[in-house]
Parts: structure tokens; sequence; C-alpha cells
């Protein structure tokens, strides 16, 4: 029996509409090509451009539609020269964290033996781990509410036993699927900063309490200036990491410099009902409307989508397709097939989605 997915689309700004087109074609033909699965898209509208011209970064109709939508597939947002009167920039996504509770942002890292990076690895070093940065708070909790005087600046970081607890349990049953497949030993690294903040020594407990319930999987801890060190040292060691909102912004960055730069790096952002899937890139409006952008990390968080929808509702020509496009992007990658320039290739963006597109058919 075929199963219908209404997908919610958010083109972005800059480059976003440039790396969605190909994306969209691509799952796309995949779900013409399937007998397990349809998925439908709905465009709708948001963004600095939108704020620009309305006065609005996130119409009120836009974020119900989202929220009605088996999915939300989102791409770059914003421009650094559309900012609020406070002086931030747009940031949508962040917004649509915040409205339906999305906890666990999902960062996935990962380098295939033989795959070029910045570090000089061994060619049978494999790194496959998962960086989880919650969402919702930590320091991101009083974003646009921070208190700003002549003399000082104070932004509020919120830890909660409710977020932590979900957040905790999510990683926990990631490491658990992951071992199940074999593509982790079942460990999961609680990463805070323990032995300075009382939150996060709140934080670290809260972890611990949860650990006693996955008796199986192995759980430990490491302060976050030490995992910065140990993820350029020896990153194939790590298998699930757990962490604070801002930590986890700044390690999934440097996660994306172990994969060659922020084009290959998907992310998602997943709550109990709703999630968001998005590049973690920016919108690099430098380069808009030329037709060289990097393709990739949009697909990548395609490809997580279909995953998330397929566990979610056990339909495995969901998990099927989801596998497909991301081991096609993978291996085109690793081949230097029609690579963009940030790639150290001279490929367009159309170039670059077509030999995704051509991989996943020929597999």
């Amino acid at each position: 029996m075929t199963q219908t997915f209404e997908i919610a689309v958010f083109e972005g700004d800059g480059i976003g509409p440039e790396i969605m087109t190909p994306t969209v074609t691509l799952l796309s033909s995949l779900s013409e090509a399937s007998r397990g699965y349809d998925l439908r898209f709905s465009t709708l509208p948001a963004g600095a451009a939108h704020y620009a011209k309305t006065g609005e970064s996130l119409p009120e109709s836009s974020l119900k539609s989202a929220g009605a939508a088996d999915a939300i597939l989102l791409s770059a947002m914003g421009l650094p020269d559309v900012r609020y009167p406070d002086g931030t920039e747009i940031s949508p996504q962040i917004e649509l964290r915040k409205a339906y509770g999305l906890f666990a942002g999902v960062r996935p890292v990962r380098l295939k033996p033989g795959q070029a990076s910045p570090l000089n690895l061994p060619d049978n070093r494999e790194i496959d781990f998962v960086l989880i940065r919650e969402s919702t708070e930590g320091l991101f909790y009083s974003q646009g509410r921070g208190e700003v005087t002549q003399e000082a600046a104070t932004e509020t970081l919120r830890i909660t036993r409710d977020v932590s607890e979900k957040l905790f349990r999510f990683a926990f049953d990631l490491a658990q699927g992951r071992k199940s497949t074999g593509r982790g030993p079942g460990r999961v690294t609680c990463v805070d900063k323990a032995n300075v903040f009382r939150a996060f020594a709140f934080f670290r407990q809260i972890f611990d309490d949860i650990a006693k319930d996955f008796p199986d999987l192995i759980a430990d801890h490491a302060y976050v200036d030490a995992t910065a060190l140990w993820m350029v040292q020896k990153p194939w060691d790590f298998d699930v990491l757990v962490t604070e909102n801002m930590f986890g912004d700044i390690l999934s960055d440097l996660g994306a410099g172990l994969m060659g730069g922020l084009g290959l790096a998907p992310s998602a952002d997943i709550g109990l009902h709703q999630a968001v899937f998005q590049p973690c890139h920016g919108s690099a409006p430098d380069i808009a409307g030329r037709g060289v952008a990097n393709p990739h990390a949009m697909i990548l968080s395609a490809a997580m989508m279909l995953d998330w929808l397929g566990l979610k509702h056990n339909n495995a020509a969901l998990l099927e397709d989801g596998r497909r496009l991301r081991e096609a992007v993978e291996n085109v990658v690793a081949r230097g097939d029609r690579l963009t320039r940030d790639l150290g290739g001279s490929a367009s963006t159309e170039e670059a989605a077509s030999a995704v597109m051509r991989a996943v058919f020929a597999a």
C-alpha cells in the first residue's frame, strides 16, 4: 500500500532556492519510481528576503502549514544585511525549533575510507559518528531577549530536566539503532563543562539517570574543550555525542570541517511530532545566482528526511531510498565526480546534482 506524505518546503535565501530545486527534483524522481510512498510538496514563504518585503520573517500561515505537514525541508536562511531592529540576523529556522519543540539537533559526521579530508587519515580509517545538539534552550534560550546596557551584556543559559530527559532518550535510542545495524558500538558521550558550571553538572546528572535505562549501551562523559581536541586527533573513536545548544553549534561546524566543509554537512532538528531537515551552511549571498553552489548538504538532509519518515511510519521503501540517496552522494564525492569549487572541482550546481541523480538510479 502506498503511503502519501506532505512535505513543507522553505526555499530559503541567497543560494537556498538554487540547491532546493535539484533536491526536490531528486526526491520527486524517487517518489515517482516507488510503489511504497508518494511525496507531495508545498512551498511556503519565510526568510530574510520575505522579511525585507513584508516585515515578517515567518508568517503565521507558514508556521501553521509546516506544523501540519509530515516533514519540513528547509534550505539556507538569512542574509547578513537584513536584520531585526536589535541587530540580530533573520533566523526562521530557530523560530521553528522553538515553536515545535525540536529539541534534538542531529548532525551526522561521516567520511568513507579514502575520501579526501583536511585530516591526514590512514587509508583504511572511516569516520562515522553523530553529534546531537539540544536545539531549543541552552545559551540560545534568551535569544533576542538578552539584557544589554552601556556597561554590560547578559545572556541566560537555561537547561531543564524535561527537555534534557527527552534529548538523552533520543540519543540512547539512536545509539541503540546504530549498534543494531553495525554502525556503532552503542556508545553515548555527554559533552559538557560540568567541572565549571552548575548548569552542566545538572545536565550530566540527568544524563547519568537516563543512562540507567540503557544498561546494554556505554555511557561516558567528556568536557567540550577535550572533545574538540579529540575530534581532530581521533574522530573515529566517537559514536553518538550529545551536548548543549551552543557547544553543539560550534562542534557541528568542526565536524563539517572533518568532512571537507559545510557543503557536505546535513542536519535535522527533531521533536516528538515534527522535524525540520536543512543543510548546516549559510545562504552564501556572494555566490547566489551564479549556479555554483554545492547542493550535497541539502541532498543529504533530504536523505535524512526519508530515513526519519521511514522509521516513524515503518516504511521500508523510504528507508531504502534514504540509504540510496545518502550513498549516492558519498560515492560521487569519493570518486571526485562533478564536484563544486568548494570541494576542489569546477562543476555547477546542476552538474553536481545530476551526478547524484545518475548514481542513485545506477545503483
